[in-house]
């Protein structure tokens, strides 16, 4: 097994998901994936050796921005096939009352969190969905560890705002 490998494969769905939240687009996140583990393949002697997830993370990050920057100037429109599969069969016994009911809470759940700036957006994902400490958020996102603790706190404020919102119209 190559040391890329070792130390990054196990972070590519925390790799996939950031880029995904950030992104807003299933195709793009592939892309800026597939794009950061080429980076980390090939900047791979610049690794200090300490947190693997956060150094990945933090290219996956930067090239998230890169993406968000150059399709904003080409104005470019990317295809998303997700919604084109075929739903999964009812095999879980669960109602469709049920699942349509999850899926409406799913779904004011991730357009709360795309209402969100993406700097807060991605220390929400960082911390709640990928479980990072608030250490390795700074280091990702390249500021100061009081400060994600702040930016944590409005991103969750925020969110709250925003579900609120969501459930009264």
């Amino acid at each position: 097994m190559t040391r890329f490998e070792e130390l990054f494969l196990p972070h590519l769905n925390a790799a996939y998901n950031l880029a995904r939240w950030l992104t807003d687009n299933d195709s793009a996140a592939q892309d800026v994936v597939q794009e950061s583990a080429y980076r980390a393949v090939k900047f791979l002697h610049r690794f200090d050796g300490g947190n693997p997830k956060a150094w990945f993370l933090t290219i996956v990050r930067n090239e998230s921005y890169n993406w968000l920057k150059a399709s904003s100037r080409h104005g470019t429109v990317v295809f998303d096939e997700a919604g084109l599969e075929d739903e999964p069969a009812l095999s879980d016994g669960r109602t469709p009352e049920w699942q349509l009911i999850q899926g409406q809470e799913v779904e004011r759940l991730q357009q709360a969190l795309l209402a969100l700036a993406p700097a807060f957006r991605e220390v929400i994902v960082l911390k709640e969905l990928e479980d990072m400490a608030y250490k390795d958020i700074a280091r990702i996102v390249d500021i100061p560890l009081g400060t994600v603790m702040s930016r944590l706190a409005r991103a969750r404020a925020m969110l709250r705002l925003q579900l609120q919102k969501s459930c009264s119209s």
